[in-house]
């Protein structure tokens, strides 16, 4: 039964972003039965959940951290660059203890571990759409650990897009490789190159032929 203030308050738009389809299915059936929400749609990786943002207009967005083509950090910080963006609520089963921290840095409004119960996620979600932001007590002095090679830093997607910039590859064949805009190879490609610590695709080139990964990663073409 729906109270006095959820009735006056208006339904909160929410987009949700998760690898897994059986963690998409049980949220469309939580946010369903919640009477504050309103689900606009799911998308399986950050990539596609860019592309909500790009099309519809939702107060929270509810992602996961380890997605493919573009994880949550990614997505965080593309982000960063839309002063309309929507307020970014990672939900992710990672005990990394370090990650909570690094949402925060990079701009998240809150933090939920799968291990909650829903009522703390519903929680959640409520308190990032009022405007305020939720998060695990962290230890801020802690810091992640340094990777092994500068290519262990890369999500797939990048790597990806590495492999083909050795082969030569110009943006638009690259984006016509995956099926999706130049603007968005620009943009992976902005992030590998601040990742491997370099200024511009040779010096991303010079790094992938030192790393020795020559790994044929091709993915198969998706319809997105």
């Amino acid at each position: 039964m729906r109270t006095m203030e959820t009735r006056e308050r208006p339904l909160v738009d929410v987009f949700v972003a998760d690898k897994s389809p059986l963690v998409r299915m049980a949220m469309k059936t939580l946010l369903g039965a919640d009477p504050r929400f309103n689900l606009l749609g799911t998308a399986e990786d950050g990539e596609l959940f860019l592309r909500a943002v790009d099309r519809l207009t939702f107060r929270v967005g509810v992602i996961g951290w380890i997605m493919p083509y573009m994880d949550g950090a990614t997505v965080l910080r593309a982000l960063r660059e839309r002063p309309e963006a929507p307020r970014i609520l990672v939900y992710t089963g990672d005990p990394n203890p370090a990650i909570p921290r690094e949402v925060m840095d990079l701009g998240g409004a809150g933090f939920c571990t799968k291990s909650e119960s829903p009522e703390r996620l519903l929680a959640a979600i409520d308190t990032v759409a009022r405007g305020h932001m939720t998060f695990p007590y962290t230890d801020v002095t802690r810091r992640t650990a340094p990777v092994a090679s500068p290519l262990d830093a890369l999500t797939a997607r990048e790597r990806e897009m590495l492999a083909c910039l050795a082969e030569g590859q110009s943006n638009a064949r690259i984006a016509d490789r995956f099926g999706i805009s130049v603007h968005t190879v620009k943009f992976h490609l902005k992030n590998v190159f601040g990742k491997l610590a370099v200024s511009n695709r040779a010096g991303a080139v010079a790094v992938y032929v030192a790393s020795g990964d020559r790994r044929p990663e091709r993915p198969d073409v998706r319809a997105w």
